[in-house]
């Protein structure tokens, strides 16, 4: 999923993936991966300073919020024309969800903002109609 690309020059695109060898439905665990990259098409370098996900069950629609400094353990630099991709994860009880959130990144000139992720679907095989 390709999201366009904000003022500042920042698309985000997120690949979900359904790890069935990690899940276990007969006791409620869907294991997801989703890879994303962040392109900064704008000017300046910009670098991902935290993260903050919310991730919603599809069945009873209780949501999980996950904040924290960098994604995976790092703050990068996106220099401008350049991208970053990485890969996570998260476990659900229910085989459908939903994920969105925002990036807080700061350009080289000291100018914070936001990155809007829009919500995508985490759905394990065979359980959207």
């Amino acid at each position: 999923m390709s999201e366009p690309i904000n003022d500042d020059g920042i698309q985000v695109t997120v690949e979900p993936y359904y790890l069935m060898d990690e899940s276990d439905p007969e006791e409620n665990r869907f294991v997801f991966s989703y890879t994303v990259t962040i392109t900064n098409s704008g000017t300046s370098p910009t670098q991902l300073l935290s993260r903050h996900w919310i991730i919603t069950n599809g069945d009873t629609m209780t949501t999980q919020e996950v904040k924290g400094q960098g994604v995976i353990g790092q703050q990068p630099q996106i220099q401008p024309g350049e991208s970053y991709t990485y890969t996570s994860g998260t476990v659900m009880e229910a085989p459908v969800g939903t994920m969105h959130g925002s990036y807080h990144m700061v350009n080289a000139d000291g100018t914070q903002f936001d990155v809007t992720i829009e919500p995508f679907m985490l759905a394990a095989p065979g359980n959207l109609h």
